[in-house]
């Protein structure tokens, strides 16, 4: 099902009269109704629109004690997480550090011998290998207790992170966080590396002796790590974050990173012409892997190394590993739907589990399942250190898994994350209880399993799907969260030709006959999963109705507009 955006009213027309109809219509459907927001919108500017980082709550405290440790040759040490924010953040930060000829190490911990956050064991290494001040990066937020243990071993600790706070924070020197209470900074939504290229910027704003061998503007160099993050974590890409991203691609496309360019080789990427949708779908996965199948320290080493023989070493590795990443997914992903088929109803929270399920693996498959069910999904596994940990997403937006798994009473020993998807540990003894307490929660925060249409921006003749129309709507790139991909309607067009192509036929090639020229190709990758019974029933001389996006098809010649397939019905 789907319906059509209301058309505009006179008055807002008039606003927007600047711009075409399309055009007005979809930044309509964004929240902007001003000719000033339109502008702000349409050409995010990194002189007028990035936000002065010294606002941010503790930023100064912050800043001063980086560049004071800076100065008097402290040893730094950067904790990272070990995901795509965490990383590229990382990356960033040991650039920055490097610059400034700082005494730094980078640590980012093993996600199966030491699980997420800020642990005990880690600051004691780091203690005793000299470091005197920790600056976290994607994480620390809900570590109170590690860092309290890491000032008792003497260690200052300032905590740059942007997930949902506790009730109390940690007792770091300084906790940079958007989202703690009595935050007033224009944008709260900064990723990790967001966070971290904040500091950067305030601590060379600050200045310290030897600060003027920086030439000023060098900061900009580090938003291609920012800017990946930034589209990787699936922050919403409006206000600063469109900015971050925005530049960062245009950095990216020039980034002299021999492992960048390296990955975007094995990748299958054109680095010189690299979108949101290559970072989201190619490289992004390659960083995770890291960690998920190996150790993330590959990934730093990628992003970072001056040798060019170990990037491109590094750069094969992540592939390697991307690949056997995907191969279990594909297995665990196949054991929860054999699973669900022998159950007589699916829950309104599926919940699920194995000991020899990777943790680390289990956040891509929650995703699938969570958008083909669409109700929440958690699904746990077991570490290294054997403790019971697992992934969850929430399928649909009227749910909050950050609120779900906080009403669902003490079988969660941790947990935390963003509205859409989060992490937990469970007691042994309570994991059978999980998918109760959790079907119970549900109730009590009153969410709503519901399939919502979805909506259309506009109708659009298979003639009309134009270069010159994408040329217009990329206009409003980069998309992500809070900004998608604006959607089309066909309405009774004829389908020529259905194919399936894929290893196991998965995925989906149709055929739109056009009125004049070739025909329109539409593609839907994983078909059955994203388009549901609508594939049943598409078939060759068929009338459909068809929803999708535009994009360029790199692979055939001539580089063509096709749709990338949203619904059929």
């Amino acid at each position: 099902m789907f319906s059509l955006r209301e058309p505009l009213g006179a008055e807002l027309r008039d606003v927007l009269k600047e711009y075409d109809d399309l055009s007005a219509l979809l930044l309509a459907g964004r929240g902007i109704t001003s000719s000033e927001d339109a502008e702000v919108f349409l050409s995010p500017s990194y002189d007028a629109h990035i936000h002065d980082p010294m606002l941010i709550k503790n930023m100064p405290v912050a800043a001063a004690r980086l560049a004071k440790a800076i100065e008097t040759k402290e040893k730094i040490a950067v904790w990272s997480d070990y995901d795509c924010d965490g990383i590229p953040g990382g990356v960033l930060l040991h650039d920055f550090l490097k610059k400034a000829k700082a005494n730094f190490v980078n640590y980012i911990p093993h996600r199966h011998d030491e699980g997420y956050g800020v642990n005990k064991m880690g600051l004691e290494k780091l203690r005793n290998d000299g470091v005197s001040l920790v600056v976290t990066v994607d994480s620390g937020i809900v570590d109170n207790e590690a860092v309290a243990y890491g000032n008792s071993l003497g260690l200052e600790i300032i905590v740059t992170d942007h997930h949902e706070p506790q009730d109390e924070l940690p007792p770091a020197l300084a906790v940079i966080d958007p989202k703690q209470e009595g935050e007033t900074y224009p944008f709260r939504e900064l990723c990790g590396a967001g966070l971290a290229w904040k500091l950067a910027c305030a601590t060379l704003q600050r200045g310290w002796k030897g600060r003027e061998e920086i030439p000023p503007g060098w900061e900009k160099w580090l938003l291609d790590m920012a800017g990946l993050a930034t589209i990787a974590d699936m922050v919403p890409l409006v206000g600063e974050n469109r900015v971050i991203a925005r530049y960062g691609l245009l950095v990216m496309r020039k980034s002299p990173r021999l492992g960048f360019q390296k990955l975007c080789r094995v990748a299958r990427v054109n680095q010189r012409s690299i979108t949101e949708d290559d970072v989201g779908f190619m490289i992004a996965p390659r960083v995770n892997a890291a960690s998920r199948m190996g150790n993330p320290m590959d990934a730093f080493r990628l992003f970072t190394t001056e040798d060019e023989v170990e990037a491109d070493e590094l750069a094969k590795l992540l592939e390697k590993i991307n690949r056997s990443r995907r191969a279990m997914v594909g297995s665990v992903t196949r054991a929860v739907h054999e699973r669900l088929s022998e159950r007589e109803t699916i829950p309104d929270v599926i919940v699920m589990g194995d000991p020899e399920w990777r943790p680390g693996l289990l956040g891509l498959v929650a995703n699938s399942l969570a958008e083909e069910y669409s109700r929440p999904v958690f699904l746990w596994g077991k570490e290294g250190s054997g403790i019971i940990k697992g992934s969850c997403r929430a399928g649909r937006k009227s749910v909050n898994v950050v609120d779900l798994m906080s009403a669902a009473g003490d079988v969660l020993i941790q947990f935390g994350g963003h509205s859409q998807s989060g992490g937990f540990s469970v007691r042994d003894d309570a994991v059978f209880f999980l998918e109760e307490n959790l079907c119970a929660a549900l109730a009590a925060v009153e969410a709503t399993a519901r399939h919502e249409s979805v909506l259309a921006d506009a109708e659009l003749a298979p003639d009309h799907a134009t270069h010159d129309l994408l040329r217009r709507l990329e206009r409003f790139a980069p998309f992500g969260m809070g900004n998608p991909k604006p959607v089309f309607a066909l309405r009774n067009v004829e389908i020529e030709s259905v194919s399936w192509f894929g290893k196991s036929g998965e995925h989906l090639k149709i055929r739109i006959v056009r009125e004049f020229g070739t025909p329109l190709e539409g593609v839907c990758f994983y078909a059955k999963r994203e388009l549901g019974i609508g594939t049943e029933f598409v078939a060759t001389g068929t009338k459909a109705q068809v929803l999708g996006s535009l994009e360029l098809d790199q692979f055939s010649r001539g580089r063509p507009v096709r749709l990338r397939l949203v619904s059929i019905v």
